[in-house]
């Protein structure tokens, strides 16, 4: 009980301060790949790469309840629509799993990241989960948030990223060990420009507007 608690009030918390530090954030620590991370509000981060993120991760972010269940049936029917469509994997579940668990595959986990993607949905709010989400995932080897792979790939603060630069950022995701800017791999170049395409795509959307500008 006290455990659960303790998770709850941390929880809650987070509403309005960001984690001071994450398992993942530790893991990197652990392994020498360093920790390089800056928070930053909602306000200073660009919408450019806040619709990135939507249209590389979760296009159906603000219509879902945490979890995107067309994209689940697709990946259990092993669609394939694009070279580059994402996973079942919702921002609102990669924010919990960053942000309360560990990187791995288990049940255990697995069932854990369903409890903490219901309770951030029904607590935070999209607008603060995307923020948070936006703060703690990484984005390079050691390099973690927007802000600070902001200043790592462009010299430059999050809010002034354009759209090319964020579709570059967004492309390194869900793998940035795999996806690299530094240097610059073909993956990220084909990546990046489906990204755009589909941010042209989404722009419109209202529910999108709205949640992403500043």
């Amino acid at each position: 009980m006290y455990l659960f608690i303790s998770h709850l009030v941390y929880l809650v918390l987070l509403k309005w301060i960001l984690p001071p530090i994450t398992i993942t954030q530790m893991e990197s620590l652990v392994l020498g790949e360093g920790l390089k991370k800056t928070h930053v509000s909602s306000s200073k981060i660009s919408n450019e790469i806040k619709l990135a993120v939507i249209a590389a991760e979760d296009q159906q972010f603000p219509y879902h309840n945490g979890f995107d269940l067309e994209s689940i049936k697709k990946v259990l029917n092993k669609s394939k629509n694009s070279n580059f469509s994402r996973g079942a994997s919702t921002i609102s579940q990669q924010t919990a799993k960053n942000v309360f668990l560990w990187q791995g595959r288990s049940w255990l986990r697995k069932g854990l990241e369903v409890y903490f993607t219901l309770m951030i949905e029904l607590i935070w709010g999209k607008e603060r989960i995307l923020t948070v989400y936006l703060n703690c995932i990484e984005m390079d080897n050691g390099v973690f948030g927007i802000e600070a792979a902001s200043q790592h790939y462009f010299q430059q603060s999050a809010k002034n990223l354009n759209k090319r630069e964020a579709s570059y950022i967004a492309a390194t995701l869900p793998n940035p060990k795999l996806y690299t800017i530094i240097p610059l791999s073909n993956l990220i170049t084909k990546k990046s420009s489906w990204i755009r395409r589909q941010m042209r795509n989404l722009q419109s959307d209202e529910k999108i507007k709205k949640l992403i500008t500043n």
